[in-house]
């Protein structure tokens, strides 16, 4: 495992349970993330996706650094700011 991995959290344990997205980003590079669909409709991605951001505003609140609102209003911002006027290509990456 590299050094700057994140941990499996305790439900990668369960036998039903797997992995659907991982993403890498640093200074300087671009985003590359490897996904499974999993999922018949992508609707369940929205889903996951704003789950995904209400975890990582608490995890800013928790940090200290902005109020959950904040946080999450300023990944709303990031969002919105990102699909009207994307500043990454998407190319397939295989793992």
């Amino acid at each position: 495992m590299p050094l700057n991995e994140l941990n499996a959290p305790p439900m990668a344990q369960q036998r039903d349970a797997h992995e659907v997205l991982r993403v890498w980003a640093g200074d300087n590079l671009p985003q590359q993330c490897v996904l499974q669909t999993t999922w018949q409709d992508p609707f369940a991605w929205g889903l996951l996706l704003v789950d995904i951001a209400r975890h990582a505003a608490r995890a800013y609140a928790n940090a200290g650094d902005l109020s959950e609102q904040r946080a999450l209003e300023r990944i709303k911002q990031g969002f919105e700011a990102e699909w009207s006027s994307a500043t990454d290509d998407p190319r397939q990456v295989h793992s």
